[in-house]
């Protein structure tokens, strides 16, 4: 197989107010092929770690798959707003009520590049200090902010409840030096 693939063509499809879709024509070894690409401006995640070494889980609502799930704290990274730990912080700040004074890089993954460009930039927070949540929109309106120690982590990472991939992640990551031999 030849990495020779060239983007000839691109026009949108839809834009939303958080993303757009774009048709994209590709060129690769003389064929010519489309894909539907929905082009994203990035999301942060926190893994916040307060002074008993739990996590904060934010319980809520997601219409796209109807069901309330377990996540970190996330959020999409503003138009304009290049610096993603910026936005790490902002979402913190609004959704569990808590700025960090230590911060550090987790990981950057593509969220399911197959049909997206979404790059998910997961970090983990520390030494926090409360200052009261500032939840924008309904769902986070309506979230639950819950703090769990590193065995209800485990238990809800190994259960069969459905996890965000996110959460998983930066879950695994935090929980990592209690997997070592």
């Amino acid at each position: 197989m030849s990495d020779d693939f060239e983007i000839v063509d691109r026009h949108d499809l839809l834009t939303s107010y958080v993303f757009k879709v774009q048709r994209r024509t590709i060129r690769h070894e003389g064929e010519v092929y489309t894909r539907d690409i929905a082009v994203h401006p990035g999301a942060v995640a926190v893994v916040a770690v307060n002074h008993r070494d739990e996590v904060a889980l934010v319980r809520q609502y997601r219409a796209t798959v109807d069901a309330v799930l377990w996540e970190i704290p996330a959020g999409t990274i503003d138009l304009g707003d290049a610096d993603p730990l910026s936005t790490a912080q902002r979402e913190l700040l609004e959704e569990v009520g808590v700025r960090a004074a230590t911060w550090g890089v987790v990981a950057r993954v593509y969220v399911s590049p197959g049909w997206t460009d979404q790059l998910m930039h997961i970090f983990v927070a520390r030494d926090l200090t409360d200052v009261g949540r500032q939840p924008e929109g309904p769902e986070e309106n309506a979230a639950q902010i819950v703090w769990l120690d590193r065995t209800a982590l485990r238990e809800l990472l190994d259960g069969a409840e459905l996890n965000d991939a996110t959460l998983t992640i930066g879950l695994r990551h935090f929980l990592k030096d209690d997997e070592r031999p």
